[in-house]
């Protein structure tokens, strides 16, 4: 019989509603402006108060299904827990702060990612990413629109926090009762942080391990020749060791069991994309001449940005392995041909 993930639960929460996964935990379900339409976030029963992990797109909705969980709760708000530092993710952490009075916990690097990305510092700020994907090949048309959009990061994020609790890898949180380690994943942001509890059994994954779709793994302007991907498989490998009972809260899509099997599925699905692009590199091509190799379907100026960081991740892990070489050719794009 063919492995497959198991989904426990056939309902999902609606805006402004919880839905109990586990002795003390609920989900909670908002919307987002994007073709990914929704963020799950988590609510942790923390004795007489609630902790919680995740806090949504920075938008009137999402604020308006908080202010209806928090005025159900009954209790105080112990700590709020940021996985990364993306919109979806980080939005609302400081308005929530202000509402409840709770501290807000995060790791070093997203917190300074965060404020990289909101201050559009060098290298993080929207003309290096446009430089750097025009570089890369990316057509005239999708630069000029990405750049139009300006600091698209700062709309998800109305404001940020100036102080933080900080944790690092291996610390763990007691929360419930119960105690939560932290895991901390490369790839897809500078420091995300999932958490494990043993007891329970759950894995808040974040964004490192998603149901139905692979993570984005994107290449930012400050480290052009960074091994995103590589990270990130190194990272989702030590999700193995958990048990496969291990029921894993993701981001995004629902709750499931079968951890190791998520893993082997995501493990197999860059290896094809990183085969589907030794092909394509037989002869030079740039990251923006092999999205339609990777992405076969039309794509919006936002899907733009991910597929892009997408493409030239997985060429600097080609690269990396010494499967293809990086050429710089006489109109200044950066191609890739394979070594063999």
């Amino acid at each position: 019989m063919t492995p497959t993930l198991e989904y426990p639960f056939e309902i999902t929460p609606q805006a402004g509603e919880t839905l109990p996964v586990a002795p003390g935990v609920h989900w909670i379900r908002m919307p987002l402006p994007f073709a990914l339409n929704h963020i799950n976030l988590w609510l942790i029963e923390d004795g007489d108060s609630v902790a919680i992990v995740d806090t949504g797109y920075g938008i009137e909705a999402t604020q308006q299904a908080w202010e209806q969980i928090l005025g159900g709760l009954g209790r105080p708000v112990s700590r709020i827990v940021v996985t990364h530092c993306h919109p979806d993710h980080l939005g609302l952490a400081q308005w929530l702060s202000e509402h409840t009075g709770a501290a807000i916990t995060m790791t070093l690097g997203e917190y300074l990612g965060g404020h990289a990305l909101w201050s559009q510092l060098p290298g993080y700020d929207a003309p290096s990413m446009v430089a750097q994907f025009r570089r890369h090949g990316l057509d005239e048309a999708r630069c000029e629109a990405l750049a139009r959009r300006g600091n698209a990061y700062a709309r998800g994020v109305p404001s940020l926090p100036s102080s933080y609790h900080r944790v690092t890898d291996g610390e763990t949180l007691s929360i419930g009762g119960h105690t939560w380690r932290v895991i901390i994943g490369y790839g897809h942001s500078p420091e995300h942080m999932s958490l494990h509890c043993e007891d329970l059994g759950i894995l808040i994954s974040g964004d490192m391990l998603l149901p139905r779709i692979s993570t984005n793994v994107s290449v930012f302007a400050a480290a052009p020749d960074d091994d995103a991907l590589g990270r990130f498989l190194d990272s989702i490998s030590g999700f193995k060791k958990l048990p496969a009972t291990t029921l894993v809260l993701p981001s995004h899509g629902s709750p499931f069991r079968n951890i190791g099997l998520r893993v082997d599925q995501l493990v197999e699905h860059h290896a094809a994309r990183c085969a589907e692009l030794l092909d394509a590199c037989r002869v030079p091509r740039s990251a923006g001449e092999v999205l339609a190799t990777l992405f076969p379907r039309e794509l919006d100026t936002h899907q733009v940005m991910f597929a892009m960081g997408e493409a030239i991740a997985h060429l600097n892990h080609l690269a990396r392995k010494r499967e293809v070489r990086r050429l710089v050719e006489e109109d200044g794009i950066v191609r890739f041909v394979t070594s063999h």
